[in-house]
């Protein structure tokens, strides 16, 4: 019996259906938004008076925080990828901006950041956007 993993990365595969495309992609908005709150913390404890390239290079480097906000975003990408691979990209694009509603729900919790009107407005509407995108692709 094959592995669920192995299924989904071999080539020779059943194509994910168009739900799975979602969700997959819905999956990688959250491990998107978990990078760039890792990177936030990882540029928040950078050295401020380094200036030159391979001081900072190295800098980054040395950050766990940084180094695991980017492995994320590797894994973003994979699985992206994957996603896209079978399903409708009108659809799953749209979908992705909900990484900036999962970053600002975050920021406000994790970095005790405000919310204002517009800030509010905005995340109102990329929820909207992604429900009528999501209902425009169903018919």
């Amino acid at each position: 019996m094959s592995s669920p993993l192995y299924t989904l990365f071999d080539p020779i595969r059943k194509p994910l259906s168009p739900r799975q495309s979602v969700v997959l992609v819905f999956f990688c908005t959250l491990i998107g938004a978990a990078a760039q709150i890792l990177m936030k913390f990882g540029a928040n404890r950078l050295p401020g008076d380094i200036t030159h390239p391979a001081e900072i290079i190295l800098a980054v480097v040395a950050n766990l925080y940084l180094l695991g906000g980017v492995s994320l975003y590797g894994v973003f990408t994979f699985l992206l990828i994957l996603a896209l691979r079978d399903g409708e990209l009108s659809l799953l694009y749209p979908v992705i901006g909900l990484n900036y509603v999962w970053v600002t729900l975050l920021s406000l919790a994790i970095f005790r950041e405000t919310m204002n009107p517009f800030k509010a407005l905005g995340v109102t509407a990329i929820v909207c956007g992604v429900v009528v995108l999501g209902k425009g692709a169903r018919e």
